[in-house]
């Protein structure tokens, strides 16, 4: 897999998938998940209260993933993945961050699909540090081995988990 890293709005990017880092409702946040639900228009949200919960106000448990179209998005289709509340790291993070990655590349594979954007997952209002998250990250897209996709970006709004994804690509 060809791993990229790309600076800007992860709502424009024209690929096959994009990752939201949602809530477990999936019915809309701040953050990454605010901005992908206004991008994509009333359509996504309509799509996300569609999907089944799996116990009151659940519809995607942290750690799995959820697919929808992408609606007004350049992206064909949404990804979304609960990432943990940062709590310290001893509380299972780095396992259930991981879980995102892998459950949100699953199916992207199922689907056939040859690109797929991540946001910094739990690296918003979820408080999971940039540099273990950046690892995290990147672990589990090297030991992707799946045909697909084939291109990952991970897409970041700032400038500091950007470069920590280059940092530990290069290393």
């Amino acid at each position: 897999m060809r791993i990229e890293v790309v600076e800007g709005d992860i709502t424009t990017l024209a690929v096959d998938a994009i990752v939201n880092a949602a809530n477990e409702s999936l019915l809309g946040g701040g953050g990454v998940d605010g901005a992908i639900h206004r991008a994509a228009g009333p359509g996504l949200l309509d799509e996300c209260r569609a999907l089944p919960e799996v116990r009151p106000g659940v519809r995607c448990p942290t750690g799995e993933a959820r697919i929808t179209g992408g609606h007004r998005l350049p992206a064909r289709c949404v990804i979304h993945t609960v990432g943990p509340l940062w709590r310290g790291g001893d509380h299972g993070e780095p396992e259930r961050l991981a879980a995102c990655y892998a459950n949100a590349l699953q199916l992207a594979s199922d689907l056939g699909l040859a690109s797929i954007a991540f946001p910094a997952i739990s690296c918003g209002v979820f408080g999971y540090p940039h540099a273990p998250a950046a690892a995290v990250a990147i672990g589990q897209l090297r030991d992707w081995s799946a045909d697909l996709p084939e291109r990952a970006l991970l897409c970041s709004f700032g400038s500091d988990i950007a470069a920590e994804y280059r940092r530990l690509l290069a290393g």
